[in-house]
């Protein structure tokens, strides 16, 4: 029976969006099990679901589930928490997953950057592989400072459709 305002849902209807998102995921280069892990938690109410829950929905084992949060964690996706008074943990996704996960990836791109100014530097600017190089950086540059505008635009349109969460 279900509670007054919970929502009813067809099990097997949920389990086809999970695994036709996962498997857009997998398309677009997420790691086949780390996608259904995400997909699950991001379509369950709470956003949180521990390793039993995540395991009998998606039927793998406790080790394939460990392995998929401990790459959606370093991708900055999902989160671990401890249940109160439990020693179990929860993964959760949080609202603003995507902002979080897309945001972490400047990191990334400065490293990128870095590296690419120290080809070019090595190769010189002048020789067509350093020209390569330097086209390849101006890239980034011009990503990293786009993705940052986009990203502060994303988080004001945000707000304004659904307030401060």
């Amino acid at each position: 029976m279900t509670e007054p305002g919970e929502a009813v849902r067809d099990p097997e209807s949920v389990s086809k969006f999970v695994e036709s998102f996962a498997a857009q995921l997998v398309e677009a280069g997420m790691q086949r099990m780390p996608a259904r892990v995400f997909a699950a938690l991001l379509s369950s109410d709470s956003g949180a679901l521990t390793s039993a829950e995540l395991g009998e929905q998606l039927q793998v084992s406790p080790a394939a589930v460990s392995g998929a949060v401990r790459y959606l964690a370093q991708q900055h996706m999902v989160s671990r928490e401890r249940e109160p008074g439990s020693r179990r943990e929860r993964y959760r996704v949080h609202s603003n997953q995507w902002y979080e996960a897309v945001t972490n990836r400047d990191a990334v791109l400065r490293r990128w950057e870095h590296t690419l100014r120290e080809g070019v530097d090595s190769l010189g600017a002048r020789t067509p592989a350093g020209r390569r190089l330097a086209e390849t950086l101006a890239f980034f540059e011009f990503l990293e400072a786009e993705l940052a505008a986009m990203m502060e635009r994303w988080r004001v349109h945000r707000e304004e459709l659904f307030g401060e969460l």
